[in-house]
């Protein structure tokens, strides 16, 4: 508009977003409360999530260690083993699930898989497994406000049988070694995915796209496993220590219907009305060979929008080197916009019952903004910052990273990017 207020429309989702000048100037952050010094011991038992502190989470399905031969997943850790190595990633079931074990079983006569069965078997028949087992059963129970007495009355013949939900999980957490920054002085130095070293966040995404793949496996029922990672309490974070989260779902949701039924319109839709239209509005801020970082349009929230350029839709069919170019994207955003920012990171992806093809994609989101009457009353949604001041405030600062060697090799910036119209490859007429 001539006044400056940008109105954009999401082309797969129909969101109406405006953007009103002076609004974007406020600040990104809030200076950090309660701010103390670290003591010792911190680092490892800030939190549940911490390595201190393993005996108060769930039995872990697997973990990422790093060895002399590279890097491994391990998987059938007993609590005697859990200071054999150094997790560097965790996978571990949710306690308290979005979808839990109980509804695809009452629903769907869901049966875990004999290697499933196994591994819960071979943890409860640990003597030290099986106290962690009816420690973890008592806390859940607590949580949902049994008393004590009550649940005694329980029994640990039912609690242990109960416990098969966590290793029949189909909601699982990532969870992050670091609760703060290495060589970090106060509360407020957090880790996340930006403070990560490059081959660090790879391992990373590689470890969650395998959870991705053995959820779709073990589970018959799962249409759709949504991907995403909540960071910072405003962003929907219960625990500010990095970790992403996998959930099953018996049905793909209301986003990605949306986008199924854009593609059967037309094949190429996530070309012609999404790259296609960062390239021609100068949105584009980062490109490698195998994924492309674009200023989104239509959203919420200022956002960041990392696509794979490949042929192959699914995350877990691509090769290594695109999934490290994704990666590569994804952290240099990640890294370009602080760890003091609040941010969703949701991803995309083809399912294994979709008939059309779809780009694997990953949202950004800053939630920088809080959604009120207004947007409730009119479904038009203020978002403070338009899209090119989003590819004005990361470009200067991806290239001050690039100078300091934080990124990625390979990684074109702005100017430097091809950004060539239908560059998503997932469209069949387009592959070469």
């Amino acid at each position: 508009m001539p006044d400056g207020t940008v109105k954009q429309i999401n082309p797969l989702s129909g969101v109406e977003v405006w953007t009103v000048p002076g609004r974007g100037n406020r600040p990104l952050t809030r200076p950090a409360e309660n701010v103390r010094p670290l003591q010792p011991g911190d680092s490892t038992h800030a939190c549940v999530f911490c390595l201190g502190r393993m005996s108060e989470t769930p039995p872990p399905k697997s973990r990422r260690v790093k060895t002399a031969d590279g890097w491994q997943t391990l998987s059938g850790v007993l609590p005697s083993q859990r200071t054999d190595t150094v997790a560097e990633f965790r996978r571990v079931p949710n306690l308290f699930e979005i979808l839990g074990f109980s509804y695809w079983r009452t629903n769907y006569d869901y049966r875990p898989s004999p290697s499933v069965m196994a591994a819960y078997e071979r943890y409860r028949n640990d003597p030290a497994g099986r106290q962690h087992l009816l420690g973890i059963c008592r806390a859940k129970l607590a949580a949902s406000g049994l008393s004590p007495d009550q649940i005694a009355e329980v029994g640990e013949e039912k609690m242990l049988e109960d416990s098969l939900a966590f290793f029949a999980s189909s909601h699982d957490v990532i969870v992050a070694r670091r609760h703060y920054m290495d060589f970090a002085a106060d509360s407020s130095q957090l880790a996340g995915s930006g403070s990560l070293s490059v081959e660090e966040h790879e391992q990373y995404t590689a470890f969650t796209i395998e959870a991705l793949h053995d959820l779709y496996e073990e589970n018959r029922y799962a249409r759709y496993v949504a991907v995403f990672q909540n960071w910072l309490q405003p962003a929907g974070a219960s625990i500010d220590h990095l970790h992403k989260q996998l959930v099953a779902m018996d049905e793909h949701g209301a986003q990605t219907n949306a986008e199924v039924a854009a593609l059967r319109a037309n094949i190429n839709a996530f070309n012609q009305y999404v790259l296609n239209e960062a390239v021609q509005h100068n949105l584009v801020i980062a490109e490698n060979d195998s994924a492309i970082a674009f200023a989104g349009f239509g959203h919420r929230y200022p956002t960041v929008e990392i696509y794979s350029k490949s042929s192959t839709c699914e995350p877990w069919l691509q090769s290594p080197e695109e999934v490290a170019d994704m990666s590569a994207l994804l952290h240099a955003i990640h890294a370009a916009t602080g760890t003091e920012v609040p941010c969703n990171e949701e991803w995309h992806h083809r399912s294994p019952d979709m008939d059309v093809p779809m780009p694997w994609h990953i949202n950004l989101k800053w939630r920088v903004s809080t959604l009120a009457g207004f947007e409730g009353g009119t479904k038009v949604y203020l978002n403070t910052i338009d899209p090119w001041h989003v590819r004005d405030r990361l470009v200067p600062r991806l290239h001050e990273l690039r100078r300091e060697g934080h990124l990625a090799d390979g990684i074109l910036l702005d100017e430097q990017c091809p950004a060539r119209y239908n560059s998503l490859k997932y469209n069949p007429l387009l592959q070469s």
